[in-house]
């Protein structure tokens, strides 16, 4: 039980539906740790902004929360309770900036060397969590894709190298094959099962015309305009001299009207979305070839899309990152050798991230360097660790996956 009574008055600042759900609940939030609730209302506080997926999730801890009696919640909270706090954590607005406690609180937990005890605490719940309120599965087969842009420069660097033992290896793909095809596939996905932010794409050049409205699109060359706003803050709180820790909470506090998104834009989630990779990925305001990657990572994880279409484009130096982060760049150099291992990696990486969701052992993935001869399939029809020396094109590789896409 909390020292002091939560009113409904303290949840005036929240938006809406977070609003809605708090002061809903509030019989149930008193009954929660101070270890715990804060974490809850981190996620409740932004429920307007959440893709289906992760608002479904929310939903579902309220549902097992508030179906136990007392005896049972104060179980389930058990290992949480039993971590001690300090006066100034306890002291903190919580409820007005929970994402705020919960940064102090993960320095206080490592300082007090609580941390493995919350980590387990978090583990037992989640797992407990998830078995009683089971997510719903997947209407259809996730389908993944990363295509390495023609942009970037073929080398001798042996491509897929983590991928092969998992899928086949195709030496002689048609390099005439187009992109067009893969935007295709996604239409007719997303036509398919039509459902929001099911289906993404995701380019590290400019936005890419689709040829459908259900999917929901990221680029980086369209972003330029608010990472150059993002990076001129991070320049200015760098030069109070405010610190790391000051630098991280000032980004995740992020409008997006303050970097030139109006906050009456026609997709706020899309929007959030976009702020969120910019301001939580190191290194996603200046590297194209990262932000691809970390945007399909945090779309894959938050979304839980059904189909994802990544393509990597060529990424700058680290001498060119290094005068834009100065604000002294006066023209982007870019480094299409280097790009291909990070957009080798990013790849396996997307592969890595689609295996983490419910369904992954039905789930199919292509990777494939536009314009020249290499490409994988991953899928369950297809035998791990084997190789395709023979012509293909891309459509009869997607062929060849298609009983489960």
């Amino acid at each position: 039980m909390l020292a002091h009574p939560i009113q409904a008055e303290q949840f005036q600042s929240y938006p809406p539906q977070a609003k809605q759900i708090a002061t809903s609940n509030i019989s149930l939030l008193q009954q929660l740790p101070l270890a715990f609730l804060p974490l809850l209302l981190r996620e409740v506080i932004v429920y307007d902004w959440k893709f289906p997926a992760e608002r479904d999730e929310i939903d579902r801890q309220f549902r097992y929360l508030g179906t136990m009696t007392t005896k049972q919640l104060s179980r389930a909270m058990s290992s949480f309770a039993k971590l001690s706090l300090s006066p100034e954590l306890e002291a903190m607005d919580w409820i007005a900036a929970p994402s705020r406690f919960s940064e102090h609180l993960s320095a206080y937990l490592w300082a007090t060397h609580q941390i493995d005890d919350f980590g387990r605490a978090a583990e037992d719940y989640v797992k407990a969590f998830n078995t009683a309120v089971p997510e719903a599965a997947a209407p259809a087969p996730r389908l993944g894709i990363a295509v390495i842009s023609q942009e970037i420069s073929h080398t001798n660097y042996p491509l897929f190298r983590k991928l092969r033992p998992h899928g086949v290896y195709y030496t002689h793909v048609d390099p005439g094959s187009s992109y067009k095809l893969l935007l295709d596939t996604l239409a007719a996905r997303s036509q398919a099962h039509p459902s929001p932010y099911a289906h993404w794409c995701i380019d590290g050049g400019m936005q890419t015309t689709l040829p459908g409205n259900q999917i929901a699109s990221v680029a980086y060359g369209s972003l330029q305009p608010v990472r150059m706003a993002l990076i001129h803050k991070m320049q200015q709180v760098s030069a109070s001299q405010a610190g790391v820790e000051a630098l991280r909470t000032r980004l995740a506090e992020t409008d997006p009207s303050e970097v030139g998104m109006n906050r009456h834009a026609d997709d706020p989630v899309l929007s959030r979305f976009a702020i969120s990779v910019l301001t939580e990925g190191s290194g996603t305001q200046i590297y194209s070839t990262t932000f691809v990657q970390w945007t399909a990572r945090e779309a894959l994880r938050r979304a839980r899309p059904l189909t994802i279409l990544a393509k990597f484009a060529p990424r700058q130096t680290e001498e060119s990152a290094d005068e834009e982060l100065s604000g002294i760049q006066q023209r982007a150099v870019l480094d299409p050798a280097g790009s291909l291992v990070d957009a080798d990696m990013g790849a396996y990486y997307t592969w890595v991230n689609l295996q983490r969701l419910s369904g992954a052992a039905q789930s199919s993935f292509i990777a494939w360097f536009e314009g020249h001869s290499e490409a994988i399939a991953v899928a369950p029809s297809l035998q791990p660790g084997t190789e395709v020396h023979d012509s293909v094109n891309l459509a009869e590789i997607l062929h060849r996956t298609q009983n489960t896409i």
